[in-house]
């Protein structure tokens, strides 16, 4: 066990406070600090000891198999808890969520097949792109709650899904910014709620891309291995016409 190993571990004990926080009133009954300040907070700290985990295990050359086994693992928990939580306060689209959850699981289930056929499937770009949408995503929506719940009233209906422009506490905060009048704290939750919604459909999308990227390397793989059994054969057969 080293520092490394410590801090994803500690990413994965902190899910549980951070679901209590983000789903109950402890923070403001306990501690009188607005849940989604806290929840914030503790989202925002788990994720940077996503980044320091890895920097510290190289720079030290502590890379071991359990941090490779713990750090997507604890990755998936933060994420997802959070997600979820999100969902239950409305302030995120349950097909978005499954979409990224989904997407999770599939790629984690092509690494262990590749795995078992003798490949390791690297982390793409396109996969540490959205890594970092997620994180600023989660982060903006859980800004903009007030209570656990949406700072606008149509957003957490089913539909409109992208038209953000027609819920009219959107377009009262959008003049106030712009100085038609004073900004509020209401307003400012509008316009983070706004660009995480907006965030969030570039995460959905670069999950996608994502998976296909993976799958598709998963593919260029086996078929080059394939391919280059047929030429071993062809020479080994050709080898042997000739002797």
């Amino acid at each position: 066990m080293n520092l490394p190993n410590s801090l994803t571990l500690s990413r994965i004990f902190v899910v549980p406070l951070l679901v209590v926080v983000l789903l109950t009133p402890v923070a403001e009954d306990w501690l009188g600090v607005p849940r989604h300040i806290l929840g914030v907070a503790i989202f925002l700290l788990a994720a940077l000891t996503d980044y320091l985990d890895g920097r510290i295990a190289r720079r030290r050359d502590q890379v071991s198999q359990l941090g490779i086994l713990l750090d997507p693992i604890a990755d998936k928990l933060l994420v997802s808890a959070a997600l979820i939580s999100l969902v239950e306060n409305r302030l995120a689209p349950a097909w978005a969520v499954v979409i990224i959850i989904g997407r999770e699981f599939a790629v984690s289930g092509l690494r262990s097949v590749a795995a078992t056929e003798g490949f390791v499937i690297a982390a793409s770009r396109m996969g540490k792109f959205k890594m970092l949408a997620q994180v600023v995503t989660i982060a903006l929506l859980i800004l903009s709650s007030v209570s656990g719940a949406p700072p606008v009233a149509n957003f957490g209906r089913a539909f409109p899904a992208i038209q953000f422009w027609t819920a009219p506490e959107l377009q009262t905060a959008l003049r106030h910014f712009f100085g038609t009048g004073a900004t509020s704290v209401n307003d400012w939750q509008v316009l983070l709620y706004t660009a995480g919604r907006a965030m969030l459909w570039v995460v959905v999308l670069s999950a996608c891309a994502s998976m296909y990227g993976y799958f598709r390397a998963f593919y260029d793989l086996i078929t080059g291995r394939e391919a280059e059994r047929r030429r071993e054969a062809a020479r080994a057969a050709t080898a042997a016409t000739q002797s």
